[in-house]
């Protein structure tokens, strides 16, 4: 995920930054992006409209910005390739979807 800050892959991300704004609606709007984000990933949006996971495909992209959120609200170290696993592990168990277009990284 280089994209993220213009990070290199195995590096983590910077812990220098003031503390983020914890409010109810600073929240909501981080997870909203978050799902605007994957909302534009092709190959998640491929594994929901064919339903590659089932019948509830699009609420396992819902839970995987959950998990996303919830990754970077939770985890003190932020290591892109953290992320990256999460991201391949949930699209494989829960969308029976393996992701080889270099796309998770970015």
């Amino acid at each position: 995920m280089e994209s993220l800050n213009g990070i290199n892959n195995h590096s983590s991300l910077p812990s220098t930054h003031k503390k983020p704004d914890s409010s109810p609606a600073s929240r909501d709007r981080f997870l909203e992006g978050i799902t605007v984000l994957l909302s534009r990933w092709h190959g998640l949006q491929m594994a929901v409209q064919n339903q590659w996971g089932g019948l509830d495909s699009f609420q396992k992209s819902q839970q995987l910005a959950a998990d996303v959120f919830s990754w970077f609200i939770q985890s003190k170290a932020h290591r892109v390739e953290d992320l990256e696993n999460l991201l391949h592990e949930s699209m494989l168990l829960s969308l029976n979807t393996e992701i080889e277009d270099g796309s998770i990284e970015e």
